[in-house]
């Protein structure tokens, strides 16, 4: 007899059902609703990115396959096409972002005791390291026609904040192409005493300023173009790829930093431009700066991996509210999956993990022990033998022939 449920079942229960209750009464996402409720929306959308489906028949159709499993889940049925796209259509995709913040709040709760989390490699500080960025997600101008972007291309821009610490996705923004990335991260409040990585596109003299006020260190690139005094001049450490170690002030004429900076210039190796980092921070060596900014590379691993795994470049709707529907559910899938990533003593890749999963979704087998040992056999059933069974017949034509 079973003891436990599927395990997409277990991978629902991250998403208590009084908790969702609430952010759709907050959002007001079940207004003029008939019977489709937005847990069912939600259950079968996540199972889209999950079951890696690339339609709304592919969606409809896989979970109609396990008709009977589906009660576990708080579905009755499986939803039909028209359904299910005019609930993407209409409902509010606010809902996903909520669901998306709540679900790292309790992840980033439960990190401290991920048996993963102690052996992933980290950096030699204290501090709470971020990093921005931004992405472009894709569109067929005629398609998407709301989504205009430049020569005949339509496309969505995705703002994210990945923190380090389990390299989970804190903060999203999901707009407009044309916008400036510095716009959305001038939004953004972070505590006092975290570090954000950022490239040039962040390049603003009076957000530098607000940061530095709030506590906040950043560790940059300078661009080519810019102004700047020298107020002072640090030693440079021998056999590095320093050059230059100084103390700066941003900025010429009606456009000057108030705060002081630190300049770091590498040498550039073959083939590449000079390498020129910009830091509010005066206490760090330059190599820990250097060191720090190359952490900046793991946000583009994690877009590339986001794209790779997830359905980003397919979408089960072509309407506004449908596609960033999917992102966010997109972006809710990538968390569950790193968060299991940690909690897993197994070596798991990503694109491992999602192959796998897609395979166990409805399989009765305990969730923490499949990401243990994933390639173990599931446990008996108390009560079952799968030995062959023992004919008298055979039992009697067997001893005929020992006998002879």
């Amino acid at each position: 007899m079973n003891r436990v449920c599927s395990i997409f079942c277990q991978l629902l229960e991250l998403f208590p059902r009084w908790e969702f209750r609430y952010s759709v009464e907050q959002h007001r996402g079940e207004r003029h609703a008939r019977g489709f409720t937005c847990w069912e929306q939600f259950v079968a959308m996540l199972f889209c990115q999950l079951a890696q489906a690339q339609s709304l028949r592919e969606i409809c159709g896989g979970l109609a396959c396990c008709q009977g499993k589906l009660l576990h889940l708080g579905l009755e049925k499986s939803p039909k096409r028209s359904t299910l796209a005019y609930a993407n259509q209409h409902r509010p995709w606010e809902l996903y972002k909520t669901l998306f913040e709540q679900l790292y709040e309790k992840c980033r709760g439960q990190l401290q005791a991920a048996p993963g989390a102690a052996s992933k490699p980290r950096l030699r500080i204290r501090r709470r390291l971020m990093t921005i960025d931004a992405s472009l997600v894709f569109l067929c101008e005629k398609v998407f026609d709301w989504a205009e972007y430049h020569r005949g291309k339509g496309a969505l821009k995705l703002h994210l904040v990945l923190d380090h610490q389990g390299y989970l996705p804190r903060l999203a923004v999901i707009g407009s192409p044309n916008q400036p990335e510095v716009t959305v991260a001038r939004q953004w409040r972070f505590p006092r005493g975290t570090v954000l990585l950022f490239d040039k596109a962040y390049t603003d003299y009076s957000w530098f300023d607000q940061l530095t006020d709030e506590g906040v260190w950043f560790v940059t690139r300078m661009r080519r173009d810019a102004h700047y005094e020298i107020l002072e001049q640090r030693e440079v450490p021998a056999d590095s790829r320093v050059c230059q170690d100084s103390i700066i002030r941003l900025g010429a004429e009606r456009r000057t930093m108030r705060q002081r900076l630190r300049r770091i210039e590498l040498s550039p190796r073959e083939g590449h431009d000079e390498f020129v980092l910009l830091t509010n921070n005066l206490r760090w060596s330059a190599a820990t700066v250097a060191q720090l900014y190359g952490q900046r590379w793991q946000i583009e691993q994690f877009f590339r991996a986001l794209k790779q795994n997830l359905r980003l470049k397919s979408f089960v709707g072509t309407s506004a509210n449908a596609v960033l529907i999917q992102i966010w559910t997109a972006l809710i899938a990538i968390l569950l999956l790193k968060y299991l990533m940690l909690r897993s003593r197994f070596g798991w890749s990503l694109s491992n993990l999602v192959a796998l999963l897609r395979l166990q979704l409805f399989v009765y087998r305990d969730l923490q022990a499949w990401l243990d040992e994933p390639l173990r056999a599931p446990p008996t059933p108390q009560g079952l033998s799968y030995e062959q069974l023992k004919l008298p017949l055979g039992q009697h034509l067997l001893g005929q022939q020992n006998g002879s």
